[in-house]
């Protein structure tokens, strides 16, 4: 069931974003391939422009998804309050989601022509989304407990001498046999060990579960080392695109767009 509720909220997630992309590009795309000049004639321009209804509320409603995406996950992975609510993967996908949407409603907010401090800001939004998503690949493939703390080498290879013990006290399954099956062929080997139909998922799921572990500890600490180098990246073009937000921010009200305040 919550594997079916994750894979349900992953698909959402997606939606949203598609979704919200093909809308924009429905209503819009006429008046985003202009030139800046030839947009003051276009019948959306009051309404598409940076400063418009539509485009100021992408810019304001992006940048909260960005900030609420961020700063709810640092929240959730750095304060002790928050350290037993939810699983941090779960933190993990939702923080990439509203980040993702808002980097989506923020550049659509720019109208694709921008220049000066901005042009820094948005490819400094860019590069952490590039990087925001091949961090999420790195980070699933080191092993957790439920509050996020990265598991030692050792730890996991105890969870796999564990899962070995249970499979052959238990079921009469010898891990080191049963590894050399592909996965094609896995449950025809399974229902030859003489498993019940009642235990066959669970044991299924158990020796993947085993092989999961041994394909990570061939690459655990290669995974670490990139996890470490990834953070180089991802988050001093983080702390740039938050200091030009701020200053983006503040000129804007300096001059007194509102929106529709």
């Amino acid at each position: 069931m919550i594997r079916f509720f994750h894979r349900l909220s992953i698909f959402l997630y997606c939606a949203i974003v598609i979704a919200t992309t093909a809308v924009l590009l429905y209503i819009g795309s006429s008046y985003y391939k202009l030139s800046i000049e030839a947009r003051y004639f276009h019948p959306y321009h009051q309404m598409l422009d940076s400063g418009g209804l539509v485009g100021h509320g992408l810019g304001i409603i992006g940048t909260l998804f960005i900030l609420i995406g961020l700063f709810s996950y640092m929240a959730r992975k750095r304060l002790k309050t928050f350290s037993r609510v939810g699983e941090l993967k779960y933190w993990l996908e939702f923080h990439i989601f509203l980040c993702t949407e808002g980097a989506v409603m923020v550049a659509f907010h720019t109208t694709f022509k921008f220049g000066g401090i901005v042009s820094i800001g948005f490819w400094s939004l860019a590069i952490v989304w590039i990087s925001g998503v091949i961090g999420r690949f790195i980070y699933v493939q080191i092993p957790r407990t439920i509050e996020g703390r990265e598991l030692s080498l050792q730890e996991v290879k105890d969870m796999r001498d564990e899962m070995d013990i249970v499979l052959k006290n238990k079921y009469g399954i010898n891990s080191a046999t049963i590894n050399t099956v592909s996965r094609f062929h896995l449950g025809a080997e399974l229902k030859a060990q003489n498993i019940t139909r009642k235990e066959f998922y669970h044991v299924k799921r158990m020796v993947l579960n085993e092989r999961a572990l041994n394909f990570r500890i061939k690459r655990l600490v290669n995974m670490q080392s990139l996890f470490k180098y990834w953070h180089v990246i991802h988050l001093p073009f983080a702390l740039i695109m938050l200091i030009i937000m701020v200053i983006h921010v503040a000129t804007v009200l300096f001059f007194g767009y509102k929106w529709i305040f």
